[in-house]
């Protein structure tokens, strides 16, 4: 790589035992990325940034899949200034917390950087170390309610993507960290060299930290019982089916007020959420890979018309089905593959 320039901005992604391996190599690899890219746009003598990994000791780090990346610098012997101080999280976030070097030198790193950021349950160290005391965060959606109980003073949002309060971010789980990392991407360098660096990775520019967790909460929200099990993959194979709950009692072999308590109790939902989650679930794949109209979106996925489809998306994913459409469709480059 060539030689660090005064514009190069420094990323230092802080690992520790049994953390995430993409926590940590994923928004690496698109810093990485970006400095391929930016080099060949502007032909820059120096890499936009210059990246590293710093753990407690000099050495590789063992992750979570027993796979070891490295040589990390030892926190003590990192140079400053850092540009961007990213924490990973994974399976090693508890004994990571209770690391009293480790969190010191957040503590202390944190200032001495332009902005801080976390992936997945990376924001328990940041939290561990006083970082978010009155700071809007999110984290993997499993991991928000023991984060807020552990840290009553961080205002704790489950549902978002990522999160930004003025320099910190915080984002969910694992490939989150490189919608992060591409949203940084482009507040350094702008929406182009962005772009291709999402095109060269196959992934998108960017799900707004707005977006929801949706899909992954839907998915936890699966019943224990078989036959219910078993109705809720129906109702998400059949988004315009009839969803009232004399019909899914029906279905079920259930009276309706038995069926609508056991569900409630069972999902953490009533059946009528429940549903209205799964069609906005069946849109938002239309809207993101299809061409149909609004109001053919609407209609496929179960709504009574696009007018019910979009106060279903502002309550569900804080964005209207135009809007999600604009950031989410997948685009055909010029070769004509879909990315």
């Amino acid at each position: 790589m060539k030689a660090a320039g005064p514009s190069t901005r420094s990323i230092v992604v802080v690992a520790f035992p049994d953390a995430q391996i993409l926590d940590v190599v994923g928004p690496l690899e698109v810093f990485s990325t970006a400095n391929r890219v930016l080099e060949g746009a502007n032909g820059a003598s120096a890499p936009a940034y210059r990246i590293g990994i710093a753990a407690t000791r000099n050495g590789p780090v063992r992750m979570s899949n027993g796979i070891e990346i490295g040589p990390a610098t030892a926190q003590g012997k990192v140079r400053f200034p850092i540009d961007t101080l990213l924490v990973a999280g994974g399976q090693g976030t508890r004994a990571a917390a209770g690391d009293r070097t480790l969190i010191d030198w957040i503590r202390r790193a944190a200032p001495r950087a332009r902005r801080v950021a976390s992936v997945c349950t990376g924001a328990f160290l940041l939290a561990e170390a006083g970082l978010l005391d009155g700071r809007r965060a999110t984290t993997h959606w499993a991991s928000c309610d023991l984060l807020a109980r552990r840290y009553p003073r961080v205002k704790v949002d489950p549902d978002p993507i990522f999160v930004r309060d003025g320099r910190l971010f915080t984002s969910a789980g694992v490939t989150s960290g490189m919608d992060l990392a591409l949203a940084l991407v482009e507040e350094d360098h702008g929406r182009e060299p962005a772009l291709t660096v999402a095109r060269w990775l196959v992934v998108f520019l960017k799900r707004p930290g707005g977006q929801s967790q949706f899909s992954a909460q839907l998915a936890a929200q699966i019943a224990e019982r078989e036959p219910l099990r078993d109705l809720q993959a129906w109702i998400l194979d059949h988004p315009a089916a009839d969803g009232c709950v004399r019909a899914l009692a029906r279905r079920a072999a259930m009276s309706p007020r038995h069926f609508a308590r056991v569900f409630t109790a069972e999902t953490g939902l009533t059946p009528a959420r429940f549903v209205e989650r799964a069609r906005v679930e069946a849109a938002r794949r239309l809207l993101e890979q299809t061409s149909r109209s609004i109001e053919a979106v609407a209609s496929a996925a179960g709504f009574g018309s696009a007018e019910s489809m979009r106060r279903a998306f502002l309550r569900t994913l804080r964005v209207g089905p135009a809007a999600y459409r604009g950031r989410f469709r997948t685009v055909e480059n010029e070769k004509g593959v879909t990315l």
